[in-house]
């Protein structure tokens, strides 16, 4: 891997920007669990992903960059990283090169919640825009299409056999594909995984992106968030539906470039440990 050597000035001023950005995203986080507050959709990130807000908050270069008179060695792929890198790389190839699907409507957040009580719910703080039963009827109504098992994984028992698909770990990197919101999400797990061969950037910028997908994907869920300044994508109408699709179209083009980084990073560094 070729050498890069940054000057004090310029990889100082990287750091101070991208700490910069993180703590407008950690702060807020840290006060309200100073507080004992959980915020179902500013939070999310920080609680269901294993990467720390100090963690994101850490700046680094990537691999094969050398930082003037840091003191610091530069970062090198270790032994036996070079298996969990190609999975990576594999998942992400594989979703690139499939055609977004857009009719899975965000069905998968009412399918988590699918005949449960309201002491049941993971978000119990608040409650249902169609209370459980209208909920239900949205679930048997729709055709669920989910081809996440991250997210298939936390449907109830009952609406596990209403999914088209039913994916598994093993057959992820088959059934990914590039429209699904999670599937966009997780390119931050990507990143922070990666870390910190590639450069602390790139794994806010996917930060960045999993927490707009998170916001639609909470305003197209059952809940009903009105108090928290959350305007309801209503799924269940015609209307509701157009607009999700659009968003989750959007999101799809905002994800590809940050798909195509995170490949490239997999590619040099295997190339460098010499797979």
């Amino acid at each position: 891997m070729e050498l890069i050597v940054l000057d004090r000035p310029t990889w100082e001023a990287r750091r101070a920007a991208h700490e910069a950005r993180v703590d407008a995203w950690i702060e807020p986080h840290l006060a309200r669990r100073r507080r004992g507050r959980k915020h179902p959709v500013e939070d999310f990130l920080f609680t269901y992903y294993s990467y720390r807000p100090a963690q994101l908050r850490r700046w680094h270069p990537g691999a094969g960059v050398a930082l003037a008179g840091a003191g610091t060695e530069p970062a090198a792929v270790p032994p036996g990283r070079a298996d969990a890198i190609a999975w990576i790389r594999d998942l992400l190839a594989a979703t690139a090169t499939r055609a977004p699907h857009l009719g899975c409507f965000g069905l998968h957040e009412w399918a988590m919640v699918y005949r449960q009580t309201q002491d049941e719910l993971r978000h119990n703080a608040w409650p249902l825009r169609l209370g459980a039963r209208g909920t239900d009827a949205v679930v048997e109504a729709g055709r669920i299409r989910c081809s996440h098992f991250d997210a298939f994984r936390f449907y109830t028992a009952p609406a596990r056999p209403l999914n088209l698909l039913q994916p598994t770990r093993d057959t992820q990197i088959a059934n990914e594909q590039p429209g699904c919101l999670h599937a966009n999400m997780d390119l931050y797990k990507h990143a922070y995984k990666l870390a910190p061969l590639v450069p602390a950037e790139l794994v806010a910028a996917c930060f960045e992106l999993a927490r707009d997908i998170r916001t639609l994907d909470m305003q197209a869920s059952p809940y009903d968030l009105a108090d928290l300044g959350y305007e309801p994508v209503r799924i269940e109408t015609v209307e509701g539906r157009a607009r999700y699709v659009e968003a989750q179209r959007s999101f799809a083009e905002r994800a590809a470039p940050l798909r195509g980084r995170l490949l490239a990073e997999c590619d040099r560094l295997l190339a460098a440990a010499g797979n």
